[in-house]
């Protein structure tokens, strides 16, 4: 029962985080909806932690919790290849845009040494 507890609250903490990272401008609204998905699914399966089993069954794994584990590691699996993806785009744009800045820096001195 304590366990159930702890998680509700966690996924109403995950919520009112979310929603005030969204209101600082600090989260972009894109991370907010897929963390805030994420608060919402946890919510009921904390206050229901009986609702995963008929379908862990049916798939054939032992229990909900096994599920859970399993969904949450490829779940957060996900988000690191996504990240890792946004990152590798930014380096790629931080590098053109010094190059381009470079460029434009050369371009200015030498109009005024003229």
């Amino acid at each position: 029962m304590k366990l159930t507890i702890l998680t509700a609250i966690s996924g109403l903490a995950v919520l009112s985080i979310i929603f005030e990272l969204v209101r600082r401008r600090q989260l972009r609204e894109k991370y907010a909806i897929l963390w805030g998905l994420v608060g919402i699914v946890v919510i009921p399966l904390a206050i229901f932690p009986g609702l995963l089993n008929p379908l862990s069954r049916a798939i054939g794994v032992a229990s909900g919790v096994s599920l859970v584990l399993f969904l949450a590691v490829v779940f957060l699996l996900v988000v690191c290849i996504h990240l890792s993806w946004e990152v590798s785009r930014l380096e790629e744009e931080t590098r053109t845009l010094a190059e381009d800045l470079a460029l434009l820096r050369t371009e200015m001195r030498e109009r005024v040494g003229q």
